[in-house]
């Protein structure tokens, strides 16, 4: 059997979906499966008419791509699929109906995501949560889920004083803007903190958080990292007494299980997927819940 897994080439930035892309390419190919990632090009899920025709090339639709044989499994990430509704029913009526494989429902996009989920041959969900979102906005059933996993990590040393981190690139669904106006309620604590992941995904919105952290006069204690890899993310995670995730939206949430992994615990925003990835270990602080609902 051959997987064709097609990925959005648009984002390249270390987020949770591309980690979590390409572990699963990796996992398939150690159990033996022939795996063929193939980043599409397009502003994904607001591609032009002509990036959709491509992708429709390679999807098959109309019958366009003769050499998609029988035993090929096609596998589209949701942030493709829900901004090409049209091509996905061309490929279903050609009878190559793809998987999806949806990462985090996408509402600004609702006739997209319900027609595109609607000719899958199946839907994977990385979380329960967006299983349970689905089924209510779209009365999809039987969507499966494939949680995320987490590698083995060494426990943080932490810092004195206290150092906080929030893992995420810089991107208003992630919401730094909260972070930094939060952080400066409590500039009469002894901490220090850093917002890890790339900022240039969004430079406006980048420009907004250092000009937030600035005008609070928090510039020697905020710092802005920059996407890290390697022992540069692996040193700052070991620095960390607390880890931030309050997106404004959010399916599961890896740096939350990255987080816990590291035994460092972690505040996410209520009514997001990342309280599903707290787990058992997770505790809703009703003492923050108004600052982060």
């Amino acid at each position: 059997m051959l997987v064709r897994f097609l990925v959005p080439a648009n984002i390249r930035h270390n987020s949770g979906g591309n980690v979590y892309n390409t572990r699963l390419a990796q996992g398939l190919r150690t159990l033996g499966v022939d795996t063929e990632v193939l980043a599409v090009d397009g502003s994904w899920p607001d591609a032009s008419a002509d990036q959709r025709r491509r992708l429709g090339g390679v999807l098959g639709a109309g019958g366009r791509r003769a050499d998609i044989t029988a035993g090929t499994v096609t596998l589209v990430d949701g942030l493709i699929a829900c901004g090409a509704p049209d091509e996905l029913e061309y490929a279903a009526a050609a009878g190559r109906s793809p998987w999806v494989l949806l990462h985090m429902p996408a509402p600004s996009h609702p006739d997209g995501e319900r027609r595109a989920l609607r000719a899958a041959a199946g839907v994977i969900c990385t979380s329960s949560s967006a299983v349970a979102s689905i089924e209510m906005r779209h009365g999809l059933p039987a969507c499966q889920v494939a949680l995320p996993g987490t590698d083995p990590a060494p426990k943080a040393a932490g810092s004195a004083p206290p150092h906080i981190v929030a893992v995420a690139a810089l991107l208003p669904n992630k919401d730094q803007l909260l972070t930094v106006a939060a952080l400066a309620r409590v500039q009469d604590l002894a901490w220090t903190a850093s917002l890890v992941g790339t900022d240039d995904a969004d430079s406006t919105y980048a420009a907004q958080v250092r000009g937030a952290i600035a005008s609070v006069g928090l510039e020697g204690r905020v710092r802005v990292t920059g996407q890290l890899a390697g022992k540069a993310l692996a040193d700052e995670w070991n620095r960390a007494d607390l880890s931030l995730l309050v997106s404004r939206a959010e399916s599961f949430g890896l740096v939350v299980t990255e987080s816990l992994a590291r035994g460092i615990p972690v505040v996410v925003r209520k009514g997001t997927g990342a309280v599903e990835a707290l787990g058992l270990a997770g505790r809703l602080a009703g003492g923050m819940a108004g600052g982060l609902g």
